[in-house]
């Protein structure tokens, strides 16, 4: 069973991804911070991260910086969620790895499609 890492501080999207992505089979791990994020990934070294961009202790790009330098999760993808609408983050999102990102409100079919494509699955 693929590990997803799901970091949103929004406890509704928690919850409503966290059922979603259970029911599509896959064992989902939380963190509510970007600090307890890495520590997460660094302890269950998930195949994904789903992360939420603004968080407190450490935004998503902070997450994705860290977790590509620690040895145990390099190269791990990383998908962003935000409920910003700045263009910005979107390139910034792509400068540190991201293979997926999404504005809130989510789409839940297509970050699933986006889920499973960044895990090497057929839709």
């Amino acid at each position: 069973m693929k590990k997803i890492l799901l970091v949103e501080d929004d406890d509704n999207i928690l919850m409503a991804l966290t059922v979603r992505l259970r029911a599509a089979g896959y064992d989902v791990s939380v963190a509510q911070d970007g600090f307890s994020g890495v520590q997460q990934a660094c302890r269950i070294k998930p195949d994904l991260i789903i992360s939420d961009i603004s968080m407190p202790a450490g935004d998503g790009f902070s997450v994705a910086e860290r977790v590509n330098t620690a040895v145990s999760t390099v190269g791990t993808p990383i998908i962003f969620l935000t409920a910003m609408k700045d263009p910005d983050l979107y390139e910034r999102a792509i400068q540190v790895g991201a293979v997926g990102f999404f504005e809130k409100p989510l789409d839940s079919a297509r970050l699933l499609l986006a889920v499973r494509e960044a895990l090497g699955e057929s839709a």
